[in-house]
């Protein structure tokens, strides 16, 4: 059995998405085995990003600067505006290094099962972004679910009447996806979605 304190830094590690309490105990246990070195390195990082950590007021991306480094960059497109959920799916996309535009954070999605409403996603300063000017395109990169779709398509409605493209990304067949693995309604997105060939 381990000391109450060390089952809570567990039980801490444990919440983080994608470490169950198993993992969690690992990484506590490899912690401990190397607290020398790597425990005082982990908690001057964690102090450092905790301190220094804000949101960036153009985009709402996570960094420590504002504006955050994205939006500060001379060398993006400010021609094109991709629209995310939340910060995971901008670093997401980001990291693939295939958008060269600039970002816009959500904060969520539409969903009337957990009360989030229009107002309380950063619509508004979307359509302000636009309004101000020099955007041509935007992307609306929301996931492939019900609440996303809807949070699309009610974003679409908002931006029609500025003269501006808006795209959003394709859904279908992944790349080596056989289709005998895939759910109807990933079949049912490719078959609607289908181009001409050539």
């Amino acid at each position: 059995m381990a000391s109450q304190e060390i089952e809570t830094l567990a039980s801490a590690l444990a919440r983080l998405p994608g470490l169950g309490p198993r993992s969690a105990r690992r990484a506590v246990l490899w912690l401990v085995k190397r607290r020398e070195s790597a425990l005082p390195a982990l908690l001057e990082a964690l102090a450092t990003v905790g301190e220094a950590l804000v949101e960036c007021d153009t985009c709402g991306n996570v960094d420590t600067t504002n504006p955050c480094g994205i939006c500060a960059d001379p060398r993006r497109d400010g021609k094109g505006l991709c629209v995310v959920e939340d910060v995971a799916d901008l670093w997401a996309l980001d990291r693939a290094k295939l958008f060269t535009g600039k970002y816009h954070v959500l904060g969520g999605k539409l969903s009337a099962l957990d009360g989030i409403r229009p107002e309380d996603l950063n619509i508004a300063s979307l359509l302000s972004r636009v309004e101000a000017g020099g955007v041509d395109e935007v992307v609306l990169a929301m996931n492939a679910t019900l609440e996303g779709q809807t949070t699309a398509h009610y974003i679409a409605e908002r931006l029609e009447d500025f003269p501006i493209r808006i795209t959003q990304l394709a859904h279908g067949l992944p790349v080596g996806g056989e289709l005998d693995y895939l759910d109807e309604g990933t079949l049912a997105q490719a078959l609607r979605a289908r181009r001409p060939l050539g």
